[in-house]
């Protein structure tokens, strides 16, 4: 054999057949799936990282590339040495990797590459997308490392290849370009830094200051939660009522289980909090969870912002964009207000939601993905259904299970647990020293109906935590709202007497209505004269006026 149009698999190829060894161009090879190389990739994408992985898959090409020129050296009989440096491509194809085309330019306006070559059934590209989806980077990663390393190795520089063009995110064929190290401009040197070991470094250096930063913050919640002696679901959620406690257990088990589910309540009871504990335990966990707000994108851009768009599809679309569908692919999308979705919409969510595809918007083709769809609204959507505004079989897609959760007013038992938690959490992030609530604080909490549910009871401990001039919140630090709350006539355990229960009612209704006594006296249903001498047996000063 001899030179690079002889190369010929069966001659470089050798079998023992006693000893089960193959040997490549005289050095041991391996035969190896590439599914196992495709999960192998998502797996490290999972646990370290995009960057990470592919520092790793790029260091591993650059080693085999190596290795390889090493190796076909001496393995083949050489007219000279210029084939020998140029048989990369040809050996890559005949490893079944990918098929390597080299490009010849004759006349270019810049300078010309030292090597360019367009590939086709590359492995690589063909297993990220089944394992991870289509990508917005090129994601021969191994592959451009294994041309750099031969590069390198026959031309004794450093050559290094880029892809410019690639499968994995959508273009027709990869497209490679490889220069010395000097010739890449300033503007493309950021790929560089995956052939070097810093660049892996670097990372897992990130991700251990990013744990230890995360061990410092839940050892300080844990202080300062144990300081106002808070305890927590594990889920970081309080449930002392037993509803709200059937709420997680429900949403645990159907966490398990890869379905649709809706989550319904008013608003600011903490939707958003329970479809997060259903995508933390369940085994898309260590993928994105990616939340919209239905209600805050207009209708014309919704299309966009869930299934993307191509370029040149609508002015202002310079490039073309996934959707929040494709980002979230493998994990969780969570589409709260999903009873805003205007009618033209539902049909097109109801078509992805079916066919687990999406159509980017200016596109003709379907993109297969894989979403777990949790969706929350305020709105009794059964009834929007019944008026028409709602379809129906959308409906029925997105209830698949149905987690209503109830208000705070319902769950007394949560409000001053979660005042607690919400108390200890704005007094680290403020970084006030507020131990607790007086009793009158906290009874006026039990005493307000929270119409904002527990978005309002966090925003008023917010504000006491900042209005507090002791170590705990008193009943002055409350909004006015709260503080006016008149007590209710539901009875505790500890039974009040009647007539203290009458003054606290009646000193309630005339904070809420200004100290004005006839407009108090009218909605009490009693005489003014009455109203009257109540307040001075209080000894209250509206009395004396």
């Amino acid at each position: 054999m001899a030179g690079l149009e002889g190369l010929d698999l069966r001659e470089l190829l050798a079998f023992e057949p006693k000893g089960g060894v193959i040997r490549f161009a005289g050095q041991r090879a391996l035969l190896m799936d590439p599914v196992t190389l495709g999960l192998l990739r998502k797996e490290l994408i999972g646990m370290l990282g995009m960057t990470a992985a592919r520092g790793i898959f790029t260091r591993l090409g650059y080693a085999h590339g190596w290795r390889t020129a090493e190796a076909m050296r001496t393995a083949v009989a050489w007219p000279d040495e210029a084939e020998w440096r140029r048989a990369g491509g040809r050996l890559h194809t005949l490893m079944g990797q990918v098929r390597v085309e080299r490009i010849e330019r004759k006349d270019t306006d810049g300078p010309e590459p030292f090597a360019e070559a367009q590939w086709s059934d590359s492995y690589e590209a063909e297993q990220h997308l089944l394992h991870l989806g289509q990508a917005e980077e090129p994601v021969c990663w191994s592959l451009t490392g294994f041309a750099s390393g031969y590069l390198s190795y026959c031309n004794n520089k450093p050559i290094y290849c880029a892809e410019l063009k690639c499968v994995g995110k959508g273009d027709a064929f990869c497209h490679i370009v490889g220069r010395p190290e000097a010739e890449w401009s300033t503007e493309c040197t950021e790929f560089l830094r995956f052939y070097e070991t810093q660049c892996m470094e670097g990372v897992l250096g990130q991700v251990t200051e990013a744990l230890r930063q995360t061990e410092r913050k839940l050892r300080a919640k844990r202080q300062s939660l144990a300081r106002a002696g808070v305890t927590e679901d594990p889920s970081g959620m309080v449930a002392r009522a037993e509803s709200m406690q059937r709420v997680l257990n429900l949403a645990r088990r159907s966490a398990k289980v890869d379905t649709t589910i809706l989550v319904t309540g008013e608003s600011g009871v903490g939707k958003e909090r329970i479809a997060r504990l259903i995508h933390d335990e369940s085994g898309r966990s260590h993928k994105a969870f990616i939340a919209v707000n239905c209600a805050a994108v207009t209708e014309s851009l919704l299309e966009s912002e869930l299934f993307g768009h191509a370029k040149g599809s609508f002015t202002g679309a310079t490039n073309d964009r996934p959707g929040l569908f494709e980002a979230a692919h493998g994990g969780t999308l969570f589409l709260d207000e999903v009873g805003e979705v205007p009618p033209a919409m539902q049909a097109k969510l109801l078509r992805a939601l079916q066919e687990r595809e999406v159509r980017r918007v200016g596109e003709n083709t379907s993109r297969k993905v894989d979403v777990r769809v949790v969706a929350a609204t305020n709105r009794e959507l059964s009834e929007e259904v019944r008026l028409g505004r709602f379809r129906q079989d959308l409906f029925y897609r997105l209830r698949v299970i149905e987690l209503r959760i109830p208000p705070l007013r319902e769950r007394k038992e949560d409000i001053l647990p979660l005042a607690r938690l919400l108390l200890a959490e704005a007094g680290e992030r403020l970084g006030r020293r507020v131990n607790g609530l007086s009793p009158d604080a906290a009874d006026q909490l039990l005493r307000y109906p929270w119409p904002g549910n527990v978005r309002e009871l966090g925003n008023a401990v917010e504000r006491a935590v900042v209005l507090c001039e002791g170590p705990r919140v008193e009943r002055d630090d409350l909004p006015e709202e709260v503080r006016a709350a008149p007590p209710s006539l539901v009875p505790t355990r500890n039974p009040r007497r009647l007539e203290d229960m009458e003054k606290e009612y009646i000193l309630a209704v005339l904070a809420q209505n200004g100290g004005n006594r006839s407009r108090t006296a009218e909605q009490l249903d009693i005489g003014v004269a009455t109203l009257y001498r109540k307040l001075k047996q209080y000894g209250h000063p509206e009395a004396a006026h």
